[in-house]
């Protein structure tokens, strides 16, 4: 009996599965037909029911009916998607273990041959057999192809170029500002750790900040820090703004201070410290000294200004720069840790002053000041889309002794530089500078990666003179905050695209010999290289139509400048681009698709749901690129993730149910004092990982010689973000930057799984990588040693809590074993 029950029981399992999988994919399928998509999930769907039917009946028909349905996917997969492994697999594994299932013999035995001779030949195996081995030669043929890939490689004569003299002036052992000098170029000359000997790097210490995410933080608390190595110490912040100084060859700590911010989370939209700055007034006079100059004197100076002093350090020649979550920047004894007192008030400034607005948190500066000679240039960053009434933008630039205000630069007010007058505000709610500004002090110029007034997704009221510098490099002079040149990426920003990254300069090599340059990487792919000293374009980027129709009271331009160095997506998404583990997933990520307005890249928000793809978190972030002056080598991680913007009425309760100071960026934003709240959420599936197909991250290159594409190739797994920790290769997205070295070997962390890795610049390939005990969205750097000559690579491994990786609070220095 129990042989006899066992088949019978088979194909009832089996008419329920294939009914139950059938009428699912009908529906959804139906809904997909009704929006204008494929018909293949209602016909599938109709298969697998009548496949159930007739394995009911016991009918030898569902074997040959099961094996259409798989030839038939086949070959509509291979059309939507050719021969590409990650998007076949989807189509066809769900059906291809249901074939193998029907071709088990307690099933196969059990369906009958038909009696219709002229169906005969479909009521056996064959059919099925053909077709599953079919599915395995088509899946073998994608495995070993690659779309994805742009296996390039660095002409010899590149490779092999040493490293130029530093323009920087930033001595070869160190790493004295955020990307590394004033420049933003994030390549340390070392040459110690070669592609030959990478593959031997091992811990040589850890340290641990004991700055840990609290019960008061917001959602995105974050360790984005890279230190800097100066006055043969590491330098570091948490994201609480405790302020740390390591011996560079243990990890030993020397000192710490804690400015002891308020920690409540309300009114925090991020906790981050990206960095902090250093000044040394002795080199600078070293400097000036081996230049056969003296300091440049700043240009005559609009009455009432107030001049720089000359540098004169009792208590602190050597300083700290850092800033606050609450609004101030502090200087610190960089030999000990005390603060300056000579230096603004008992040494900090407040950011705060000339505002109108001075809710706590509203107002943070998350990334380093930038220094130069004579002026601390400060920006902040403000909360996005939480209303109209926020913190003026204002860009301004302090004595550097002293602390006193020398100029101020406001968006909305561009032609009034002179120092605030007491009791007067700057203008409310004026485009800012949330990232990393660099400077050219021979030129006398500091390049500053401006945002957008907020909120980002409805701009029917913006200042008319902002609107000229958002999404935009300003290039300020240094002396006097006077407007030099402006070069916007964007106009009109309703998109959340503005520059995130630090502008790289470096000296180009032309036919006409160096040309000094900028190069400006963009959340929308975009990469700008303008000449420094003009802002003129050295790579063209014409102006093209884009899609209109804005939101009520709004407006949009009616072209966009696009740049012809780019790695924005080489075509908008198609339905045929929405993946998912399986038919069904991907048949959700389907129907959301084609419910959403999409008229390809700067497709206005909407209240129907736009997609925005490039999405919010940008090709290129705040990591920005990384630039080897001597190859004339960029690098980068460009990422590739879609959003939707849905903008929602003020009158519907979904936007008087907005709350602000959410601690987070993304999902329901109020948007106070416009006609809409916004809902910002990345296109993704019920499973929760992306609508659109991977690759979702890469690692790339650009010959700066010719502005072409070297190399680029998919990085990371999906181990940490997966149900089960299998390192599939898809490719993922990334948060932080990369660095170069003049061993012709690059590093990054950055990427959702939790390792920091090693590329040979030449070819992108992957040469090493190791394990990191928390996050590592983070840009390394690179350092050798003043007392033992050795080389390290050092990285913060301390997670980001909006990204959902590991927290933690290490950071972790790597180097080749001792000789």
């Amino acid at each position: 009996m129990e042989t006899k029950s066992r088949p019978a029981a088979a194909l009832w399992i089996t008419a329920a599965v294939f009914v139950l999988l059938g009428l699912a994919l009908l529906a959804g399928g139906a809904w997909l037909l009704v929006l204008g998509g494929s018909p293949y999930y209602v016909l599938a769907g109709a298969v697998l029911i009548a496949t159930g039917w007739l394995a009911w009946r016991g009918s030898g028909l569902a074997l040959g009916l099961h094996a259409l349905l798989l030839l038939a996917t086949l070959l509509w997969a291979i059309y939507e998607v050719r021969f590409d492994w990650w998007q076949l697999v989807p189509r066809l594994a769900v059906w291809f273990v249901l074939g193998a299932w029907l071709l088990l013999p307690w099933v196969s035995r059990r369906l009958e041959p038909d009696p219709e001779a002229a169906l005969r030949w479909a009521t056996g195996t064959l059919p099925l057999w053909v077709a599953m081995a079919a599915s395995v030669a088509v899946g073998a043929v994608a495995y070993f192809t690659d779309y994805h890939t742009l296996a390039g490689a660095m002409a010899d004569e590149s490779v092999g170029a040493p490293p130029s003299a530093d323009a920087t002036g930033t001595p070869p052992n160190d790493w004295t500002a955020y990307g590394r000098s004033g420049y933003g170029e994030r390549y340390a000359p070392a040459a110690q750790i070669t592609p030959e000997n990478v593959s031997k790097l091992q811990v040589a210490w850890t340290f641990h900040t004991g700055d840990l995410k609290g019960p008061g933080d917001p959602t995105e608390i974050a360790n984005e820090v890279t230190p800097l190595k100066a006055n043969g110490m590491l330098y570091l912040c948490t994201p609480h703004n405790i302020v740390i100084a390591l011996d560079p060859d243990t990890g030993k700590e020397r000192w710490r201070y804690d400015p002891k911010i308020n920690r409540d989370a309300k009114g925090y939209q991020h906790m981050i410290c990206r960095g902090v700055a250093y000044h040394d007034s002795g080199a600078y006079a070293a400097q000036a000294a081996a230049e056969g100059v003296a300091p440049v004197a700043p240009p005559p100076t609009p009455k009432g200004a107030v001049v720089a002093e000359a540098i004169h350090f009792d208590s602190c020649p050597r300083r700290i720069f850092a800033p606050t979550a609450d609004a101030t920047v502090i200087a610190l004894n960089a030999d000990n840790g005390q603060p300056c007192t000579d230096f603004g008030d008992h040494g900090a400034i407040g950011l705060n002053q000339g505002m109108a607005m001075t809710r706590r948190g509203f107002l943070n500066p998350t990334s380093p000041p930038t220094v130069t000679r004579n002026v601390l240039i400060v920006s902040a960053s403000v909360t996005d889309n939480e209303s109209t009434d926020e913190p003026s933008g204002v860009i301004r630039g302090y004595d550097v002794t002293s602390g006193k205000l020398l100029w101020n630069w406001d968006a909305a007010d561009p032609a009034s530089t002179e120092p605030l007058p007491a009791g007067a505000h700057y203008k409310h709610n004026s485009p800012n500078s949330w990232s990393v500004s660099s400077v050219d002090e021979k030129l006398g110029l500091v390049y500053i990666p401006m945002g957008n007034q907020t909120p980002d997704m409805w701009g029917g009221d913006r200042y008319p003179q902002g609107e000229r510098f958002s999404s935009a490099i300003v290039a300020l002079e240094i002396a006097t905050g006077k407007l030099r040149w402006v070069y916007q990426t964007v106009h009109h920003d309703l998109w959340d695209m503005d520059i995130g990254g630090q502008p790289s300069l470096v000296d180009l090599d032309t036919p006409q010999g160096k040309r000094p340059a900028l190069v400006a990487s963009t959340k929308r792919g975009d990469i700008y290289v303008l000449d420094r000293r003009d802002g003129k374009p050295i790579v063209p980027a014409p102006e093209q139509p884009v899609p209109q129709g804005a939101a009520t009271s709004d407006r949009t331009s009616p072209t966009q400048p696009f740049s012809e160095l780019s790695f924005t997506p080489e075509r908008p998404l198609r339905e045929a681009d929405m993946w998912g583990t399986n038919p069904y997933d991907q048949l959700v990520c389907r129907i959301k698709f084609k419910r959403l307005r999409y008229d390809g890249i700067f497709t206005p928000p909407s209240e129907q749901g736009s997609l925005v793809y490039p999405g919010n978190y940008g090709v290129f972030d705040w990591g920005g690129v990384a630039v080897d002056p001597a190859r004339q080598l960029l690098v980068g991680n460009p990422n590739y993730m879609a959003f939707v913007s849905r903008l929602i009425t003020r009158e519907k309760e979904e936007a008087k149910s907005a709350k602000g100071s959410t601690g987070v960026e993304h999902g329901l934003q109020p948007m106070q004092g416009t006609p809409f709240a916004v809902d910002l959420q990345p296109l993704l599936s019920p499973l929760g990982i992306p609508c659109q197909a991977p690759p979702w991250g890469y690692v790339a290159a650009v010959d700066l010689r010719t502005m072409r594409k070297v190399w680029m190739h998919r990085n990371g797994t999906v181990v940490d973000n997966a149900p089960l920790p299998i390192p599939l290769p898809l490719g993922v997205p990334s948060l932080g930057g990369m660095i170069t070295t003049g061993g012709g070997v690059a590093f990054m962390g950055a990427a959702l799984d939790d390792y920091v890795r090693a590329y040979d610049v030449r070819d992108g390939r992957q040469l090493w990588q190791a394990r990191l005990p928390a996050g590592g969205q983070a840009t390394p750097m690179s350092y050798v040693s003043d007392q033992t000559g050795r080389q390290y690579v050092v990285i913060m491994a301390g997670g980001h809590g909006s990204l959902g990786t590991k927290m933690g609070d290490a950071l972790v220095a790597y180097a080749l074993p001792k000789p």
